[in-house]
């Protein structure tokens, strides 16, 4: 029966995965409601054909607050090349307030309200989500799973492998 179970497992893991828009794969169109102006959004046009940092959040999560220090820093460094910070507020279940916490960043951002239907097109399942995409709409990072506690250090890594990669898309 242990067998069974870890073979059952194992499979849905992989369908899981499966599903899930990975490296080298075209990012789903979709459209929503910027929670900083209440304008309309639209991806991919959105890119105008420069590269975009996606981040999936929730106003709970400890990784997502210690990870936005650097988004706004590689918002900072990127942006006379185009680069875009498009966030997605989802899984927050009703628990904080998205617009405050947008508010209280404090740098320029796309922020989606309400994206629960665009973190399941992008097979988001734990939070932050984080990918690069390319300005044709073509994911080019996508973070991994990491044990790493929320904080600092997992905060550095992520911002140096998305460093990495839109180093690598400028060139």
């Amino acid at each position: 029966m242990p067998n069974k179970l870890i073979a059952t497992l194992s499979f849905s893991l992989l369908m899981t995965s499966a599903l899930a828009v990975n490296k080298g794969d075209e990012a789903p169109a979709w459209m929503g409601t910027d929670l900083v102006d209440g304008s309309q959004v639209e991806f991919p046009s959105v890119l105008g054909d420069k590269p975009a940092v996606l981040i999936f959040w929730a106003t709970w999560c400890p990784y997502c607050k210690a990870f936005m220090p650097y988004a706004k820093k590689i918002q900072a460094d990127y942006a006379q090349h185009g680069v875009q910070i498009l966030t997605f507020n989802a899984k927050e279940r009703g628990r904080g307030d998205p617009k405050g916490y947008v508010d209280g960043l404090d740098f320029p951002l796309v922020a989606v309200a309400e994206a629960d239907g665009i973190a399941e097109q992008y097979g988001v399942k734990f939070i932050p989500g984080l990918m690069v995409v390319r300005g044709d709409g073509v994911v080019a990072y996508r973070r991994g799973w990491t044990d790493l506690p929320a904080g600092k250090k997992v905060a550095e890594q992520w911002d140096l492998e998305i460093r990495q990669v839109l180093d690598h898309l400028l060139l």
